[in-house]
């Protein structure tokens, strides 16, 4: 019994299945039509489509239309592309309804244009960067690729602050911006230089953020001025004050450089805003106001011959690099001394605007007077209590 009612239940369900079966072909046949119907509505509005390839021969690439159609594309029109095997899906827009036996005929070629012009649209609007390629070299600029679009670049736009002649070769591949669109006028102009723009801003941007003052760098002189230098590093524009040239007399030391020549130089300051750098080139050489004081000290001793003489003060030569001062309120008891003559003098201290010792003979006479007086009293003999009672008593029969 069990037997029979199963075998029954089964009966049933294989005799359902069938007609489930004819449904879902049914639902997927109306929807194979209705997508056809959709894609024929497409095609004969003009539409952009994306057709399946069925055939490629010599001249034309053959597509599936629909309705048991095909359209032929040509072959030229993907010069610039791969070209499509039987199976692969490309975009295409009709050009001219087929008839009794002739093909009907789309464009791929139209049909990337016309997609260029909405991706271009929608990325000039958005202010978004376009990718492309060079394919014409004409007067005043380029010929410029977008998926299809032709635009024009012009030479002002194709480098970092504009260009004279052509730099850019043929199927150059680059980046840029939409800085004109019309479809009305069918004008796109792009531009280049302000992708370069940004990007070298950046560039820099991240220089300034890796250097701070103290580092030591190296830079190429761009420009010698009456002022100091101007050194460039890793494409930012610094400057070398003149008071930051040299130690002494940097108005001849700027004498000795020239542009394009390397230079190393110490980060003084760094200006992240202005993208500026200050640098100094006297920083990385020894101060002379710390050697002068390592080899003369403070108070000590110092014989010196008189270079000249003058209202101001006497000069005195001491090495080839080093000169002393000797001001008026510091001359000797004898008074201004004479050019030529050998004085004794005292280091009382150095002139750091001129790297000048800053001596005095009178200092020099007065210590000298000191050591002669506390030498005499060293050498005079004591007086005892006698003689002390004796003078005393003396002084007292006077009066």
């Amino acid at each position: 019994m069990e037997t029979n009612e199963t075998q029954h239940i089964e009966d049933q369900d294989s005799d359902k299945k069938p007609a489930a079966q004819g449904a879902d072909e049914e639902m997927s046949m109306a929807d194979l039509l209705k997508a056809e119907a959709e894609v024929t509505e497409k095609i004969y509005s003009r539409d952009v489509v994306t057709v399946k390839v069925v055939q490629v021969n010599a001249e034309f690439v053959l597509v599936d239309i629909g309705e048991k159609k095909e359209a032929a594309i040509p072959l030229a029109d993907f010069q610039d592309e791969k070209t499509p095997v039987p199976g692969d899906e490309v975009q295409a827009v009709l050009e001219k309804k087929g008839g009794e036996g002739r093909h009907t005929m789309m464009s791929h070629r139209r049909a990337r244009e016309k997609a260029a012009w909405e991706m271009a649209k929608k990325m000039f609007e958005a202010k978004e960067r376009v990718k492309g390629k060079v394919t014409e070299i004409v007067k005043g600029g380029y010929i410029v690729d977008i998926s299809g679009m032709r635009a024009f670049m012009p030479l002002s736009l194709s480098e970092l602050g504009g260009a004279h002649k052509h730099y850019l070769p043929p199927n150059a591949k680059i980046k840029f911006y939409i800085t004109d669109f019309s479809e009305k006028d069918r004008k796109v102009v792009v531009s280049r230089r302000q992708v370069l723009e940004e990007d070298e801003k950046d560039r820099r941007g991240g220089v300034l953020s890796e250097v701070a003052p103290g580092h030591v760098v190296r830079g190429v002189v761009s420009k010698v001025t009456e002022e100091g230098l101007l050194v460039r590093f890793q494409g930012i524009e610094g400057k070398v004050r003149l008071e930051d040239l040299s130690w002494r007399n940097p108005q001849e030391a700027l004498k000795g450089y020239k542009r394009g020549q390397r230079v190393k130089c110490k980060i003084l300051a760094v200006d992240k805003e202005g993208e500026r750098l200050l640098f100094g080139l006297k920083q990385l050489m020894p101060n002379p106001v710390d050697m002068i004081k390592r080899k003369f000290a403070y108070r000590s001793n110092l014989k010196a011959k008189i270079a000249s003489v003058s209202p101001e003060g006497a000069v005195v030569k001491i090495s080839e690099m080093v000169e002393g001062f000797i001001s008026p309120e510091d001359y000797g008891a004898e008074g201004a001394p004479r050019e030529g003559q050998e004085v004794n003098t005292v280091v009382v201290g150095i002139n750091s605007a001129n790297f000048r010792l800053n001596l005095s003979i009178k200092r020099c006479e007065e210590v000298e007077d000191r050591k002669r007086m506390a030498q005499y009293l060293k050498g005079a003999p004591s007086l005892t209590l006698g003689q002390i009672l004796l003078e005393n008593s003396e002084d007292e029969g006077e009066l």
